[in-house]
């Protein structure tokens, strides 16, 4: 009882570990504003793993093609939780995020909400000679620009915005998101304390020493209901087998 009650409380506090769980399909599901930035983190360092993996020369068109389908597909996924947290009263990351730029400044055709393309994939058939249209209608556009000076500030401003800016390619090789990752654990804990909980839930059982019997209790620390789910896992696994 004890281990479910602090496995329950984990999850709820978003410091589970969630590299030993497999990541949910029902977004909407989850209410829970630390899990659901946890799941978004995720989703991020997938990003960033794949779009270092697109850059790859050994790769094929055909491999280059999935690949840049896995990008965009986790992309969606990333908006969806992005969308689940500001519903449920947390940061809102989508602000911002609706255009999508290249290396050199220039805005990504079909970026936005639609289609990307990242890395070697703007090199394939077809791709290329759409970025290199694109890149001749911006040039015209940057000769109308100059004769309009001061027209358009916002949209050079954010020309000059990287994709890390917008949460692609995130690092924690320096310990900033980390420690950002850290400090959002620890304000979720104190609000959860501070709300505190009118009683109890449908189908909980009190504790021993709750009741006023006078028993003493301990409740587990994280490393021992990890290794109690870890053991509970390999027993199941052990009964399919036998």
């Amino acid at each position: 009882m004890l281990f479910r009650f602090r496995a329950a409380q984990a999850a709820d506090l978003g410091i589970l570990d969630i590299g030993r769980t497999r990541r949910p399909k029902g977004i909407t599901s989850i209410t829970a504003i630390p899990v659901c930035e946890k799941w978004r983190g995720q989703v991020l360092k997938e990003i960033s793993r794949k779009v270092s993996r697109i850059q790859d020369q050994s790769l094929s068109d055909f491999q280059i093609r999935d690949l840049n389908d896995e990008i965009n597909k986790l992309m969606r996924e990333k908006y969806m939780w992005e969308i689940q947290i500001r519903n449920l009263g947390g940061p809102n990351y989508t602000r911002g995020g609706g255009r999508v730029y290249d290396d050199e400044g220039r805005e990504i055709p079909g970026g936005g909400k639609g289609y990307r393309y990242f890395g070697r994939a703007r090199e394939l058939p077809g791709v290329k000679e759409m970025f290199e249209s694109a890149a001749r209608r911006g040039r015209k556009g940057g000769d109308e620009d100059t004769r309009g000076a001061g027209r358009g500030l916002g949209d050079m401003a954010r020309k000059h915005v990287d994709a890390a800016y917008f949460g692609y390619g995130l690092d924690e090789e320096d310990g900033t998101l980390l420690a950002y990752e850290r400090q959002k654990e620890k304000e979720a804990f104190d609000n959860m304390m501070k709300k505190g909980d009118d009683g109890p839930n449908d189908g909980w059982e009190p504790l021993p020493g709750d009741g006023g019997d006078g028993v003493e209790w301990r409740l587990p620390t994280l490393e021992e209901v990890q290794e109690e789910l870890v053991d509970r896992r390999r027993r199941r696994l052990l009964d399919k087998l036998l």
